[in-house]
């Protein structure tokens, strides 16, 4: 629209790792993209005009760019002196400077402007149009012929076209143009003629149309001629916006019906397998995307996002497109919302197109290139021209347009992007790690966004390892950014660890770490999540991350994680299910999460979550809508909550159905509650804490694309509509299956909610120190890092003031955690034991002189430990430990040979450094 403001991707894994039971994958050296396509999202340096480019085109490695503006200046981040420049410039494809051609386009009257560029095909001429009457003082008509080589206007050529020039092509001998007029050398020629390409003399060729031309573009094989613009009728005949004519006579070959009378055709493009069209409209209803033709001029594709596109550049099998796209939704890609200024899509559908829906064939998915851009000035449009120019063997897109920012940075109506120098790097993953059962923990992460690479490479690091763990390829894009996930099944009950995740493009570039994920491994199966995972959700959002936007999915293979909107209130504790589990807490005005790529819904399926809430104002638990952060214009599939607490689960199929708990059946008491809300053949069913409180008949609901919402979407017009469509209160548990789970299914989950789980203690050291046999008499209690060492001996002590087992609970895994440090061969061959200390000790005083007693059962012991900073666990006895909890305990590290093991101390600053016990405690 001109001043419009208003899937689910497979991932492609590839694993790597212990955990995987397959071999190393290495990921082979890659181009700087991600094929097909051909340039970087990474702005160079380019000097910039101070108003609006309308034209581009380029000619051995120079690029022309008209418009309207009055100078040109260096980029911002070079500085230096303007350049005058009359609504021209000529540009070095690869500095991005202005070159010596220097050509002034003037009028007496108004303001002068160049609206389109063309060169011939031996490239010795530039044909520039707009509304001007000279070029350089020599007289024209909106209309000029330059020699390239010069760099000056032909004298000869200037046919009278008295109003503004739009669009141009040339041929050996022809120059089509398009246009405003009515008139060219006081000859009837509407909005559309033909001249001479070399003395400007008009042709008889005749394409009278109603409505300004936009677009003219020369068929590949030259027999006809495309026409875009505004019109209703070409020489009498319907046809809108779009029309193939003869390019001789002019005479009407093919019409065309199906583009919305409120839409424009602004720019029509070639390449070997067909034409290309970029569309503009205003109001509702419009055609503002892209359309795709075959060499017969008949539609093969339409891509009809939202957001007015400018100009269409097919290139080597992607189409390059300038607009401010909004909404995709149509596309199934990104909902109404930021505008996205530059796009890229292959020409055409790989395989088997997909089936038209509302006649129209979708057009191919758009891939990972996205510069971003700005409205800018004028009209607020943002970029509008393109062309692709080479020089020295690198090609580069060149943009024009309105912009004043690329990429975030100031950059004013020209910028260019190269086929080399990818440097920008993927954003830093954000991670998570969970364990429900022994020996398997799930790593999961939002997918990073990278501006030109959409498979980027994940290595995945446990505690601490340089060395990563598993590597694992995944596709994302700007608006598409599923989780990924891998699972660790080397892992011990009852033992911590710790996960970090990098991104990786094609170039070469890495993003920084995320933040540690840590996790501790229980000591036996957690019932509630255990059985949402076997009954089959495919969303489960347990709501136990720590850093915001991200909500991780906890389903089994699932990969759809959320994203927070409003910053919701993380970790509210207790949460609904018994154990370490939190809850998000929402603040019924402006709070959700939405899920992060679009899916479907099939005929069966169940929503469930838990809440608590004393609200008065209602508001949407769970739905389904077509929108994400903005308010859905499609919803259903939904749980939500009265005014009054009662609660409503709905779906919509031609008219709402909907089931609604008791009048006096309320749950807004501010105590947990579970809500269940299921479809399938046999109807819908809505249970509240295990009980079922009403079915109907309804077995389908309106099938649409769409995003799973939490805590807020709208809810205009259905049943008992709360005052707010936001929920105020605390969500935990929540979970989308794609079954209609049973009665007893159900009623098993509201009964494992209060199941005995394990909880965990971390104990870190108290005290700590180590003695040297080399230096007996040296005190090392407030050394930075610890030792041990067999022989010359190195042996290290530690104390913990353990915690009792809770009530009715016994000890059921219990080990030591350490970090080596990151001196030269911290590690050691060696095997090295833990030990309890039967003597007294201090840090402060001891020595190896004076150092105690140690026993000589071990409570466990690691053989060997790997060079590189990093946590190891060693599992303790348990026994033995359970007889000393609720004291002041002391072990002791040693080993039998000569290869010394280097850790940190509880003194030490590194991240995750102070030697701990972790310790799990479960039901007898």
């Amino acid at each position: 629209m001109r001043r419009s403001r208003g899937l689910s991707a497979a991932l492609a894994l590839s694993l790597a790792g212990a955990g995987t039971g397959l071999g190393l994958v290495l990921t082979p050296e890659a181009a700087a993209i991600t094929p097909p396509v051909a340039f970087t999202a990474d702005e160079l340096p380019t000097w910039q005009p101070n108003g609006v480019v309308f034209a581009m085109e380029q000619a051995n490695g120079t690029v022309f760019a008209g418009g309207t503006f009055s100078a040109v200046r260096p980029p911002d981040a070079v500085g230096g002196a303007e350049q005058e420049a009359v609504n021209f410039v000529a540009l070095d494809a690869a500095t991005g400077n202005p070159t010596a051609c220097k050509l002034a386009f003037t009028v007496g009257d108004g303001t002068a402007t160049v609206r389109a560029l063309a060169v011939s095909k031996d490239k010795k001429t530039l044909y520039a149009g707009g509304y001007f009457g000279a070029v350089n003082g020599t007289p024209v008509s909106s209309l000029a012929a330059i020699d390239i080589e010069t760099c000056t206007p032909k004298a000869g050529f200037h046919p009278g076209v008295p109003a503004t020039v739009r669009a141009l092509d040339v041929t050996d001998d022809t120059l089509y143009v398009a246009g405003d007029f009515g008139t060219v050398e006081g000859q009837t020629r509407e909005r559309f003629a033909a001249v001479d390409a070399a003395s400007g003399a008009l042709k008889p060729w005749t394409a009278n149309a109603d409505e300004p031309g936009r677009a003219v573009k020369v068929s590949n094989d030259g027999k006809n001629v495309l026409l875009g613009g505004d019109f209703f009728t070409v020489n009498g005949t319907n046809t809108h916006a779009l029309a193939v004519v003869s390019a001789t006579t002019g005479a009407v070959a093919k019409t065309y019906s199906t583009i919305p009378s409120n839409s424009v055709v602004k720019h029509i493009s070639a390449d070997a397998t067909g034409y290309y069209t970029a569309n503009e409209g205003s109001g509702g209803g419009v055609f503002d995307g892209r359309m795709g033709l075959n060499t017969d001029f008949s539609e093969k594709w339409r891509d009809r996002c939202l957001g007015a596109t400018q100009y269409v550049l097919p290139y080597d099998g992607v189409l390059y497109s300038s607009s401010h796209a909004h909404d995709c939704s149509s596309e199934l890609e990104f909902p109404d919302g930021k505008r996205n200024f530059f796009l890229a899509q292959p020409t055409d559908h790989t395989g088997t197109a997909p089936a038209p829906v509302d006649g129209f064939v979708r057009g191919p998915r758009k891939l990972g290139w996205h510069p971003t851009a700005n409205d800018g000035v004028g009209e607020g449009i943002g970029p509008r021209v393109m062309s692709v120019a080479e020089k020295d063997g690198v090609k580069y897109l060149w943009a024009g347009g309105e912009f004043t920012l690329i990429n975030g940075q100031s950059q004013q109506g020209l910028t260019r992007f190269a086929s080399t120098g990818d440097v920008g790097a993927p954003t830093t993953p954000v991670a998570s790690a969970a364990a429900v059962k022994p020996g398997e923990v799930q790593v999961r992460w939002r997918t990073s966004y990278d501006q030109d690479d959409s498979r980027l490479t994940y290595r995945i690091y446990r505690n601490g390892s340089a060395t990563p763990i598993a590597t694992v390829t995944a596709d994302s894009l700007e608006f598409e950014r599923p989780q990924a996930s891998w699972n660790d099944t080397t892992v011990k009950a009852g033992q911590s660890y710790s996960y970090r995740v990098t991104a990786t493009d094609a170039a070469g570039n890495t993003s920084a770490l995320s933040a540690n994920a840590p996790v501790t491994v229980p000591a036996s199966v957690q019932a509630y999540p255990d059985r949402v995972r076997s009954d089959g959700a495919n969303l489960y959002w347990r709501y136990d991350d720590t850093v915001s936007p991200y909500v991780a999915d906890s389903s089994d293979g699932g990969n759809t994680g959320g994203i927070q909107v409003g910053a919701p209130a993380l970790r509210q504790s207790p949460g609904a299910v018994t154990g370490t589990s939190t809850a998000m807490g929402f603040n019924g005005t402006s709070q959700q999460v939405y899920s992060d790529h679009r899916q479907s819904v099939g005929a069966s399926f169940t929503v469930e979550t838990w809440f608590k809430t004393n609200t008065t104002r209602g508001g949407k638990l769970i739905g389904f809508g077509n929108n994400t952060a903005n308010s859905s214009s499609t919803f259903d599939k939904q749980l939500y909550m009265t005014n009054t607490g009662r609660l409503a689960f709905g779906v919509y199929n031609g008219t709402a159905r909907t089931i609604t708990t008791g009048l006096f059946e309320t749950y807004n008491d501010n105590k947990w509650h579970h809500v269940v809300g299921t479809q399938g053949p046999g109807g819908m069913t809505l249970y509240v804490d295990g009980q079922n409180k009403g079915t109907n008949s309804a077995t389908n609901s309106t099938p649409y694309a769409g995003f799973w919402h939490v805590g807020g979407d709208s809810l205009t017009s259905w049943p008992n509509r709360p005052t707010s469509n936001f929920f105020a209160g605390q969500i935990d548990e929540t979970a989308v299956y794609p079954t209609a789970l049973t009665q007893a299914q159900v009623k098993a989950h509201f009964d494992l909610a209060k199941a005995p789980a394990d909880t965990v203690s971390k104990v870190t050291a108290s005290e700590d120190t180590y003695v040297n046999q080399g230096a007996p008499g040296t005190v090392y209690g407030a050394s930075s890092s610890l030792a041990v060492r067999g022989s010359s001996a190195y042996e290290t002590y530690l104390r913990f003031t353990l915690p009792a087992a809770p009530a009715g609970q016994v000890l059921k895994a219990a080990s030591l955690q350490f970090k080596t440090s990151t001196q030269s061969g911290a590690g050691t061959a060696d095997t090295v034991s833990v030990v309890p200390v039967t003597g007294t000790w201090s840090g402060a005083a001891t020595t190896f002189t004076t150092k105690p007693a140690l026993g000589t059962t071990p409570l466990g012991s690691i053989a060997g430990v790997p060079d590189g900073s990093a946590v190891q666990n060693v599992e303790l006895d348990t026994a033995a430990v359970s007889a000393v909890l609720g004291s002041s305990y002391s072990l002791g590290l040693t080993s039998t040979g000569t290869d010394p093991l280097w850790i940190w101390s509880s003194e030490s600053t590194a991240a995750d450094a102070a030697p701990q016990l972790v310790l799990t405690f479960g039901q007898k």
